[in-house]
């Protein structure tokens, strides 16, 4: 595999969500806000680059038996710092992604990305390969997220100061009645399968 294969699978050939199907529990999820998205998404570009590039180095070494644990253990290691990172400078954050942080250390993509390219290729390669995966991920959720957020209230709220209004709600004097079902979970289920569909019809048609 080159690099270029590599980082084009990541972000359109075997983008994750959208083309492998995987890492879909944390894209419905965490996908109410485009912070909440944004957060996730750079955590587990850190988790993917990393532990491919450990694991990648480490290849000539695994013995069959012991890969996969070989693999979650290494992923563990990176999860666990991207979290007590969170926890340090971004507490709210932290607490309102609860477990789904920890959880990356099952998330498929990760183990995935680990077998499938760190575990056959070398270190430049399986970097690469995690920037784009992490990379097309992030891009996914945000993707889902601003429209969830803003069906479901308007605006894309960034910080506490800095909010942008997309459509003025009626509370503030505009025209647009938030879709509270947005933020529930039938609305990731509605925006999730609509991109699904949109991306397999765009797919055929380059076909």
């Amino acid at each position: 595999m080159t690099a270029w294969k590599a980082f084009r699978g990541g972000l359109w050939d075997e983008i994750p969500v959208l083309r492998l199907m995987l890492g879909l529990c944390p894209t419905m999820a965490v996908t109410t806000s485009v912070k909440g998205g944004l957060t996730m998404g750079l955590s587990v570009v850190f988790v993917l680059i990393c532990s491919n590039v450990v694991v990648s180095m480490m290849r000539n070494l695994l013995k069959p038996h012991l890969r996969i644990m070989m693999f979650t253990l290494t992923i563990a290691a990176f999860v666990t710092i991207a979290d007590m990172y969170l926890k340090a400078f971004q507490p709210v954050m932290s607490e309102k992604l609860g477990a789904y942080i920890p959880l990356i250390i099952v998330n498929c993509i990760i183990i995935c990305r680990s077998e499938a390219c760190a575990a056959k290729n070398g270190i430049w390669v399986s970097a690469v390969d995690g920037l784009a995966m992490g990379l097309g991920f992030t891009i996914v959720l945000c993707f889902l997220a601003s429209i969830r957020e803003i069906l479901s209230t308007g605006c894309i709220t960034f910080s506490e100061t800095a909010v942008w209004t997309v459509l003025n709600p009626v509370d503030k004097g505009g025209w647009f009645t938030p879709w509270a079902a947005m933020a529930m979970p039938v609305g990731a289920f509605i925006t999730l399968g609509l991109t699904l569909g949109a991306v397999n019809q765009l797919t055929k048609k380059k076909a």
